[in-house]
C-alpha cells in the first residue's frame, strides 16, 4: 500500500461573490473551514489563494470544479480553469481540480438542518462548501490507498 504524502491541503470553493477556503490537518485526514476571500477577478483571487497556501504551508491546493450535472463543462468551469492556470503561473504548489457537483446543495441542507439563516448563512455557505469539497477530496484519496 502506497503511503499518502503528509501535510496540509487547501480546499477552495470559488463563488461569484466570495471564495471559500478550507484547510486540512497535517495528516490530510480532516478538513476545516478557514476563511472567505472577498477578492474578485481571476488574478486577485489567485494571489489571495497563494498567500493562504504559503501561510498554512500546504502541499496541495484542491479547487472545486463546477461540472454540470450531465457531466459537461460550462462557463463556470472555464473560469475555474483560468484560475487554476493563473495559480500554476504564480505558485509552486500543485493544484488539482475536484468535482464539486452537489456540494452547495449539501451545504444548504446542513445549514437548513442547523437552522442557520440570513446574514449568518451567507457568511458560512462558501466556507462550508470549501470544507465539503476538501473533505470529499481527502476521503477519495484515503479510499485509493
Amino acid at each position: 500500500m502506497a503511503e499518502i504524502p503528509k501535510g496540509r491541503v487547501l480546499g477552495i470553493d470559488v463563488g461569484t461573490v466570495r471564495t471559500g477556503v478550507a484547510v486540512s490537518d497535517e495528516s490530510g485526514f480532516l478538513a476545516s473551514a478557514l476563511c472567505t476571500i472577498k477578492a474578485s477577478g481571476i488574478h486577485p483571487i489567485a494571489e489571495a489563494i497563494k498567500e493562504k497556501a504559503i501561510e498554512k504551508k500546504v502541499r496541495l491546493i484542491v479547487i472545486g470544479n463546477p461540472i454540470n450535472m450531465n457531466g459537461t463543462l460550462g462557463a463556470s468551469a472555464e473560469r475555474i480553469q483560468l484560475l487554476c492556470d493563473a495559480l500554476k503561473e504564480i505558485c509552486d504548489i500543485p493544484v488539482v481540480l475536484f468535482d464539486e457537483r452537489c456540494t452547495t446543495m449539501v451545504a444548504h441542507n446542513i445549514l437548513n438542518f442547523t437552522d442557520t439563516r440570513g446574514t449568518k448563512r451567507k457568511a458560512v455557505i462558501d466556507n462550508l462548501s470549501a470544507e465539503i469539497i476538501l473533505q470529499n477530496y481527502l476521503d477519495s484519496q484515503q479510499r485509493k490507498h
